[in-house]
This record gives C-alpha cells, structure tokens and sequence, in this order.
C-alpha cells in the first residue's frame, strides 16, 4: 500500500534518513523499530507530509504523493498518530471524534444559514458513530468527559478512535506505548488487531517495546543510524546479531523491552 523509494533526509550537516527503500504491505500490521535517533520518526514524518524528503519518493498504491500536505493525505486515507497525544483538551471525548469528518454541513456559512435540518441530521449521524467507536474502544463512559482529563493511555485509545471516524487506508502509529502502563496497552493492542482482522485496517507502528512489537507486528522492519538494517519475523530480527548489537552491544539478548 506504501511504498518509500530511495529516501534520503538531512539537516544541514546530519543525514537523518540514508537511502531508505521500504514497503508496508496492506491489511498487515508493520512494525519498525531502532533505537534512538535511527531515523524512525523522521520516515514517519516524510510519509505524513509533515516533512519532505530531500530526495526519494513516496508512493500510496500506484499515486505519487511526494511531499503532499498532511491534510491532502487525510482526504486519501493515510492517516498518524503522535507519540504525546494531540486532543482537543478543551472538548469532551465524543465531540473529538466528531469534529474528525470532513466536509460537514455546517462548516459551510451558507449550509448553516439555509441547509439547518440536513445539519442537524448529519451530525445525528455522525454523533451515532462516535458512540460505535468509543463502544468499540471499550470507552463509552468517557463519552461526555473533557479530553484533558483523560489518562494518557485514555488519550491514545481516543487518538485512535479519531482514525475510525474516517476511511483510513493506513494509519501510522508513533509510539502508542509511550506513557501507558501495561492493562491499557493490552487493550489498546486489543483495539489494533480487531481493527486488523475485522475491519481491514492496515497498520505501521514506530515502538520500542519488543514485547508488544513481538505479539503486534509481522513483519519488523530495522533501523539503525537512518538506514535499514534488516526486516523479518519479531523472532528473527530479535535473534539477529546485528540488531541486537544495535540496541544492546554485542553478548546480550534483545528478550525484553528496550524501554
């Protein structure tokens, strides 16, 4: 579904990015993983359109979308999540997701002044659906709490309702282990997978738990000094030499998160 050719990304005198050629394949859940400062992120980034290549192209099944804006991506289904969660801390849980949808009637002055019954009917619609979500996401009783008040696990559960409010094609997670203990992650990978296997979803998640990326991910994709390093089964980039010499040094066993 992705595809990254020849990726090369510099700041001034730093290659971030080296020459990465990749592709994350649909209706898989694709990890990546390196330690710090690998070029994980900054890939991520150049796919989203937060960022563009210095060189190198990036393609969503057979479209060029090279240095596209974020909000272009969006509207084609390519959608990111952040490591620190990006609410609206000011609006409640259901409304978060419902501000997702684009092109609602009543962002048009014109629809608001005349069209007022088709708003009112769209955002019955739309209300419905937040509600599947947040009952999806097993969160329902957060429907009328302020986002701001949400555990930061809580807050990525919400991140990822907000990418079932749209037709995603793939959406790239960053870090959704970050900050969250162990019972919620569990159930934010519960989340991922049935959104896989039930609704068809195709994933890529940067994450440096290798525990979760071992029951999450097939396959693993390597990073290391802004290149690929390896891909593979968890088992086999977990065994391979040069990635555990990456993450821990030589003589020692990539078996636990490298958090």
């Amino acid at each position: 579904m992705i595809r990254v050719e020849n990726i090369h990304k510099s700041f001034g005198g730093l290659q971030a990015v080296n020459g990465v050629s990749a592709t994350f394949e649909k209706g898989l859940i694709t990890g990546l993983i390196g330690p710090n400062g690998a070029g994980k992120t900054t890939l991520f980034n150049i796919i989203a359109g937060k960022l563009p290549p210095t060189s190198g192209s990036v393609w969503l099944d057979d479209e060029n979308i090279t240095g596209l804006s974020p909000h272009l991506l969006f509207e084609k289904g390519l959608l990111r999540t952040f490591q620190i969660a990006h609410e609206f801390s000011s609006l409640t849980v259901i409304e978060n997701l419902m501000v997702i949808p684009p092109n609602q009637n009543g962002e048009s002055l014109l629809r608001a002044c005349f069209w007022r019954s088709s708003i009112g009917s769209q955002e019955t619609l739309i209300r419905d659906k937040a509600e599947d979500v947040l009952e999806f996401l097993g969160i329902i009783h957060l429907a009328n709490e302020q986002a701001k008040n949400l555990s930061g696990g809580q807050k990525k559960l919400l991140e990822l309702g907000r990418t079932m409010m749209t037709d995603a094609k793939i959406v790239f997670l960053d870090e959704v282990g970050a900050g969250v203990n162990r019972t919620l992650l569990n159930s934010i990978g519960d989340a991922i997978i049935r959104l896989n296997q039930e609704k068809g979803y195709t994933f890529c998640m940067i994450e440096h738990d290798i525990d979760f990326i071992t029951r999450m991910c097939d396959p693993v994709i390597v990073m290391a000094e802004g290149k690929i390093l390896t891909t593979g089964t968890a088992a086999e980039v977990k065994s391979n030499e040069q990635v555990i010499e990456a993450y821990l040094g030589r003589g020692l066993k990539l078996d636990q998160s490298d958090n």
